[in-house]
């Protein structure tokens, strides 16, 4: 029985080839935490990065355009009013709209993805009313 235990020793890969230093290293999350598939990924297609920041390109030009006509003060005074309206809200709780900013950027006439389907992020669920806003104000 020593000569077959010698023998399935010998086959067994030694532990001290396992380190931590290597291509195959293992993610020790005592150290770093939980790792996330998701930053680590790169755009799949080049008009990936395009229309993630698509509203924010098209705020650019308008504000170019709007600059070019009018002057500096009326780009600063539309920014000065998307600020105010996305600083009102409804409650945490509560799912709100923003047909203000949607008014605002000319966006109340048209039909889009989000109005059909809907966002998975704003879904239906609504949380405990207290908890939240409890958590909104830092009591919790």
């Amino acid at each position: 029985n020593s000569r077959g235990a010698a023998s399935l020793l010998k086959d067994s890969i030694p532990i001290t080839e396992f380190s931590a230093s290597g291509p195959f290293e293992g993610h020790d999350l005592l150290r770093r935490g939980f790792s996330s598939v998701k930053s680590e990924l790169l755009p799949s297609h080049p008009l990936e990065l395009s229309e993630k920041n698509f509203q924010l390109n098209q705020d650019k030009t308008n504000f170019a355009t709007l600059r070019n006509i009018q002057g500096i003060h009326a780009p600063l005074k539309l920014q000065m009013e998307f600020r105010a309206v996305k600083q009102v809200q409804r409650l945490p709780f509560l799912h709100s709209s923003n047909i203000a900013l949607d008014t605002l950027r000319g966006d109340a006439e048209c039909i889009g993805f989000e109005d059909i389907l809907n966002d998975p992020s704003q879904s239906e669920v609504m949380g405990e009313p207290h908890m939240m806003m409890e958590y909104k104000l830092g009591l919790l």
